[in-house]
C-alpha cells in the first residue's frame, strides 16, 4: 500500500512539472510569435518608405537586410 501512495506522489510531481514546462514552452512560442509579428510590421514599414537621399537609402536597405535576418533566426 505505502508502495501505491509513493508512486502517486512521485507521479504528481512529474505531472507538476510536466505541466511547468508546456506552460513555459507556451510562453516561449507566445513571445517568439510577436517578436516575428514586430519585425515584419517593421520590415513593411521600411518597405513602404520613399527616398531619394542616398544616405537615407543606404540607411533602410542595411535595416531591412538586418530584420530580415532576425526574421529568418526566429524561424
Amino acid at each position: 500500500m505505502a508502495n501505491g501512495l509513493q508512486q502517486a506522489a512521485v507521479n504528481s510531481t512529474e505531472g507538476a512539472e510536466s505541466e511547468e514546462s508546456r506552460r513555459l514552452a507556451q510562453q516561449r512560442r507566445a513571445q517568439r510569435e510577436r517578436k516575428k509579428q514586430a519585425l515584419h510590421l517593421q520590415r513593411e514599414s521600411i518597405l513602404s518608405q520613399r527616398t531619394s537621399h542616398p544616405a537615407r537609402r543606404a540607411a533602410l536597405e542595411a535595416a531591412l537586410v538586418e530584420i530580415e535576418a532576425q526574421i529568418k533566426a526566429l524561424g
